[in-house]
């Protein structure tokens, strides 16, 4: 069983508390802000449909602090800002309209995502996608992408009660890889996403996107890294996937 290929090039400055060799039989990728760059996108939208409706009181906070949660909870945090007389589906309909505008023109992928999948495939590293977005979001978006192809198993928000920050579908995704969770890297962007992994017990890898990570997700990393290229970096060094063929 091969592992990845050695490449060349600068090291990146690595965070977390990183030792040791890993014992990696998975990769675990959250979605949204990780794989592509749609968290910006949604983040915009919102903005724009809560602006238009006259809800401009300090609301990038609250914008920033949805990153990385269901849509079910994001609906909740702004009844609870606003009141039960929240126009909820008006501003549904105006985000999702935002957000479908911006998508026609493509989505794009974040850095070094398509050579972090390359690899995991030269190396017969078995991978899913763990995200809290809907199966019918995460099939358009990865598609969009033109990315949904490269994977047999994803795990959506559908598939869980609870979705992140639970770990549920952190566990999930490693029961149905037959796996325990302590040899799967997770890779997510969000602290909302970190605490998801970490508490499943994955290997937690951080690429932050739009929020920066708090320190009680700097603990719970392995690494906070820059990009995907340097989990790419991380994973050949770390790891050598020597498990990854079942």
């Amino acid at each position: 069983m091969p592992g990845l290929p050695a490449q060349g090039g600068a090291r990146r400055e690595r965070g977390g508390n990183v030792t040791g060799k890993w014992n990696v039989s998975a990769v675990l990728l959250d979605m949204d802000g990780t794989l592509l760059d749609t968290e910006r996108v949604y983040f915009e939208s919102l903005v724009a449909a809560l602006n238009a409706s006259g809800f401009t009181d300090d609301i990038i906070p609250l914008c920033h602090a949805m990153v990385g949660l269901p849509g079910a909870e994001c609906e909740a945090m702004l009844i609870e800002r606003y009141g039960q007389d929240f126009p909820l589906a008006d501003i549904s309909n105006a985000f999702v309209a935002n957000r479908d505008r911006i998508l026609r023109a493509g989505l794009p992928l974040k850095d070094g995502a398509i050579g972090l999948l390359d690899a995991l495939h030269a190396a017969e590293c078995p991978m899913a996608i763990v995200t809290s977005s809907s199966r019918r979001n995460a099939d358009a978006h990865l598609t969009l992408a033109g990315i949904r192809t490269r994977f047999e198993m994803i795990l959506t928000g559908d598939d869980v009660t609870r979705g992140k920050p639970s770990p549920d579908l952190y566990l999930l995704a490693a029961s149905r890889l037959g796996l325990k969770p302590e040899v799967c890297v997770a890779v997510e962007d969000s602290n909302h996403g970190v605490t998801a992994a970490h508490a499943a017990g994955t290997i937690t890898i951080m690429v932050p996107d739009m929020v920066a990570p708090t320190e009680a997700s700097r603990t719970k990393c392995a690494a906070v890294l820059p990009d995907l290229n340097a989990v790419l970096d991380m994973l050949r060094d770390r790891g050598g996937f020597a498990s990854c063929s079942r």
